[in-house]
């Protein structure tokens, strides 16, 4: 479902102030929102916990939205990063209330979804390697975005994105395979 016709006219008016508009836009990209992090996450509650959170960062952040990208974008990427962050705090708190507990290598598939496993041990994986490769590499490959909309979001050099998605798919997979990284893990 995209985002409706006319919704940058309105995230430009909520970014210089416009509190109508805020709201306007909140109402207007939250299912799209959760339906992102419904692709990154695996249970419905955590999307929409990541949901929750992303708006919060939108209205907060909105003013720092400056129009070099387009909001849908900005809004993908924004999402993204809430949701794994969100991830992050969800397996922090697991493992406080495990008693230490490290969480199993492999999702268990007697008790999880085979799409649900898959997107716990990517977010895994994406965990294990540099943030901006973590980050082109989900607006690419979970969020679908193009080469030049990752490059002008993130404002590198569209060569720059296309090696941070490569290094970031080559070391994804390694981690996903259950190969030994050379080098010994996180750069």
């Amino acid at each position: 479902m995209p985002l409706p016709d006319g919704i940058e006219d309105v995230a430009a008016a909520a970014a210089r102030g416009d509190p109508a508009a805020l709201d306007a836009l909140l109402v207007a990209v939250r299912p799209e929102v959760l339906r992102l992090c419904a692709r990154l996450l695996p249970h419905r509650e955590d999307a929409e916990e990541a949901c929750q959170d992303a708006l919060l960062a939108l209205a907060r952040g909105i003013t720092r939205f400056e129009g070099r990208s387009s909001f849908h974008t900005w809004l993908y990427r924004l999402t993204a990063n809430r949701a794994r962050s969100t991830y992050r705090v969800l397996r922090r708190r697991w493992l406080v209330e495990a008693g230490g507990v490290p969480l199993p290598d492999r999702a268990d598939p007697r008790r999880t979804s085979v799409v649900a496993g898959t997107r716990l041990d990517l977010l895994d994986a994406l965990d294990s390697v540099r943030p901006e490769f973590a980050e082109a590499v989900t607006l690419r490959d979970v969020l679908g975005l193009g080469y030049r909309e990752i490059a002008a979001l993130l404002d590198v050099p569209e060569g720059t994105v296309k090696s941070r998605i490569h290094e970031a798919r080559r070391q994804l997979r390694q981690r996903l395979s259950g190969d030994p990284e050379p080098g010994g893990g996180r750069r």
